[in-house]
């Protein structure tokens, strides 16, 4: 069979592998199989003792398993390991690195090839394959074993993390074993997992037990009912247009859909005490499993046959749905990626915290736990969710940290931590009527980001100033259909109502990219350089004019509004904008509406604007800069991207050059401008605004008042030291350190991020 369809199957094999011992047994299989080598082995590190274990072999004795270690400098599987690069040599026992282990059985095996398993630019272990040939292993193989061990690298890393109870071999300690992840939002959260997936995935089906069996019973043979009369339907409508040959497909469906094997197997494992949904995917994908290794090529694709009948009955059965999903008391949400109507759909009272396999500390998903003050974890790669559903977790949000089924010392050290931090949050509660003040009397306006209404009691509690950023398309995003005038302009009410007389920035609608709406779809093959933002909304002035009505009628008689125009590239975008205002404000006054002609303000997030930053200035009110979006753009790295996460850095010079610009090119237009992105709820980095001349921070209101105690505990002639001392400097992370040096100086170290968590 050739190599890649070997690859194929061995990779379909270890996703539907339930643990990390069948993982490594089909990978070992396989490999020999493919190879035609007397041995196929695995080593898996133990970092804690640090040494290389063998974990699971075919050929040599199976005794070895467990016993043969060592060291991470010794052998030719340390050498490959150290190397982080194959190592092919024809006469093993003659190598000045062969380590000889007697009763592994070994010794009549002379060509060895290991190649490491490297899973973001750790080695995690390594592949081994040997043979009594004394020759070296073929360029093909060798290209091979480097191409599976690739590919396989991150399912190990999934298996291992989120499968707690396997592999006894190694033993970690309860500081060490955690699933690495990038910090969303600060904060502890110990909670229960509850796993969101995508409608009719088979393999995102988490594991779950059923609460009622019989009744699970029923709405699978239900299903599997009503799907055999589609598909029986199907075949009616077909049977005039379809040859007899293609018509047989259908024939196949009813056959597998009456099956014993099919259905039985699926009610057995109901029985058993499995949810139906779990059920049938663990029946599907055996089955599916089987075809897949057959020689017979048409026999193969008949797997994808099974697995389309298998999502047919799980979106029945997802779509009659027994019962809504009870929240557990601290709901920790997990799922391969988090979106807003996701978090929606949790009673704020029972979100403890938030987990996501995808994502980074910027996606859209992480600034909104932000905003609810909700822990979240993002870019948990190496975990499955579909494995750790109703298990215990801690999200350690301050350091991007996971921990499956957390020991008593990690539950209770973590436990200690999250006291610290409510100690600290009500010490700065004090701070709350305090002005937000440099030691030398500059006063720095602190407003909030907000875009769910039921932010608007904390965010005036926490002592803001004003919103400088009101994300409207939130009330977009859990619709079913574009919002009305009318419903907009209600919405819109309650923020100006509440906070007036101070000022309310609405942002015009900012769809695409990473918030889509599921009515109103936008594929494109790279999104965040497509249609967004403006660029949309320019384009259907229905939805512009519609929603710049609802805003001016929602400020009438109160007069502190301010429209904030996203993703601005080119001042045409300005001009052409703000003539769908005029003919809105035109309207109402001719409808005999009062209304009032708003501040108008424009996003800077992307680098034209920043070159432009003179033409712009003179066309608008204020500016506002979005240190997420230029920070990706700048940088060119996709911050919902966790394997390119550590890249991402709002302190990185480029991007401080970039916001030295603004600042300049708006001073001297004598246009304000303000951050309102998450930089300015970062601690750091508000040092650096200020010492640069922003004139409004705007924030998270979880974050304003560790804002305000960083602004009132400094000088802005300090800020302006540090920031002449950062612009001279060329690596993200000396900026960094210097910022939190500066911070610890002046006794603001619980602000620090990173390095904070009880378990290091």
């Amino acid at each position: 069979m050739p190599m890649l369809d070997v690859l194929r199957r061995t990779i379909q094999e270890v996703n539907a592998a339930r643990n990390l011992d069948e993982v490594l047994g089909i990978i070992v299989r396989c490999v020999r199989r493919a190879m035609a080598v007397d041995v196929a082995s695995v080593y898996l590190t133990d970092f804690e003792r640090h040494q290389h274990v063998l974990m699971v072999t075919e050929g040599l004795n199976r005794e070895a398993v467990g016993t043969v270690r060592l060291g991470l400098d010794e052998g030719l599987v340390g050498l490959a390991a150290e190397r982080a690069e194959p190592v092919n040599i024809a006469r093993a026992q003659e190598h000045p690195r062969f380590r000889f282990f007697p009763d592994s059985g070994e010794a009549v095996f002379h060509a060895f090839l290991g190649v490491p398993i490297i899973h973001q630019r750790k080695v995690m272990g390594v592949l081994v394959v040997q043979r009594i040939q004394a020759e070296r292993f073929a360029e093909d193989q060798v290209s091979f074993l480097i191409t599976l061990a690739a590919q396989l690298a991150a399912s190990i890393a999934h298996a291992e993390a989120s499968d707690g109870q396997s592999m006894p071999l190694i033993r970690h300690s309860p500081r060490a074993r955690y699933i690495a992840g990038v910090a969303g939002a600060p904060g502890v959260a110990v909670g229960t997992a509850v796993v969101v997936y995508a409608a009719a995935d088979l393999d995102a089906v988490p594991e779950r037990r059923a609460d009622d069996p019989e009744a699970e019973e029923r709405s699978f043979l239900d299903a599997v009912a009503a799907v055999r009369e589609d598909v029986q339907a199907m075949q009616r409508r077909l049977k005039r247009v379809l040859p007899a040959e293609e018509q047989a497909l259908f024939d196949a469906y009813v056959l597998m859909l009456g099956s014993d094997s099919l259905v039985k197997e699926t009610v057995a494992q109901i029985r058993d005490g499995k949810w139906a949904q779990g059920a049938l995917r663990e029946v599907i994908q055996t089955h599916a499993r089987r075809f897949d290794e057959m020689d017979d090529e048409y026999l193969r694709e008949r797997a994808e046959d099974i697995r389309e009948l298998g999502r047919r009955i799980l979106r029945n059965l997802q779509q009659r749905g027994v019962q809504r999903r009870q929240y557990p008391r601290r709901t920790i949400l997990l799922g391969d990626e988090i979106n807003a109507t996701h978090l929606a759909e949790v009673p704020p009272s029972r979100l403890a915290g938030v987990v996501s396999v995808r994502g980074s500390g910027s996606s859209h998903v992480a600034i909104l736990a932000r905003a609810m003050g909700i822990p979240a974890v993002m870019g948990a790669a190496d975990l499955t969710p579909s494995r750790v559903d109703g298990r215990e977790l801690v999200a350690d949000g301050y350091q991007g940290r996971v921990y499956v089924d957390p020991s008593a010392v990690v539950r209770r050290e973590y436990a200690h931590l999250a006291k610290q931090q409510q100690r600290l949050s009500k010490e700065l509660e004090a701070l709350r009527e305090q002005p937000a003040e440099t030691r030398d009397g500059w006063r720095v306006p602190l407003y909030v980001n907000t875009g769910l209404l039921a932010d608007i009691g904390p965010s005036l509690r926490s002592g803001a100033e004003g919103i400088g950023l009101y994300r409207t398309e939130f009330p977009f995003m859990i619709r079913q259909q574009f919002p009305g005038e009318d419903e907009q302009a209600e919405v819109y009410a309650q923020v100006l109502r509440a906070f007036a007389p101070r000022p309310v920035t609405l942002r015009t609608l900012d769809i695409g990219g990473d918030k889509p709406l599921s009515y109103f779809p936008v594929r494109e093959d790279n999104p965040f350089l497509g249609w967004r933002g403006i660029r949309i909304t320019l384009d259907h002035p229905e939805i512009f004019l519609t929603q710049a009505r609802a805003m001016l009628r929602a400020a009438s008689g109160l007069d502190n509004l301010q429209v904030l125009l996203p993703m601005i590239t080119d001042p045409s975008e300005v001009v052409e904008a703000k003539g769908l205002l005029q003919q809105a404000y035109r309207e109402l006054h001719e409808e005999g509406v009062a209304v009032s002609w708003p501040k108008i303000g424009a996003m800077v997030e992307v680098p034209s604007a920043v070159y432009q930053i003179d033409a712009l200035a003179r066309q608008v009110d204020f500016l506002s800069v979005g240190s997420n979006d230029l920070t990706q753009y700048l940088l060119a790295v996709d911050r919902n991207n966790a394997r390119v996460a550590k890249l991402y850095s709002m302190v990185h010079p480029a991007v401080l050059r970039a916001l030295q610009q603004v600042a300049d090119g708006a001073r001297a237009a004598r246009c304000p401008v303000s951050v309102c992105g998450e930089m300015a709820g970062d601690p750091g980095a508000v040092l650096l605004l200020m010492g640069m001349g922003v004139d409004v921070l705007s924030m998270t209101a979880a974050g304003l008042p560790r804002v305000k105690w960083v602004v009132r505990s400094f000088t802005r002639r300090r800020a302006r030291a540090l920031w002449r001392r950062a612009v001279t400097m060329e690596s993200a992370a000396d900026i960094r350190t210097m910022l939190d040096d500066a911070l610890r100086r002046e006794g603001l170290g619980a602000l620090v991020w990173g390095g904070r968590g009880p378990l290091n």
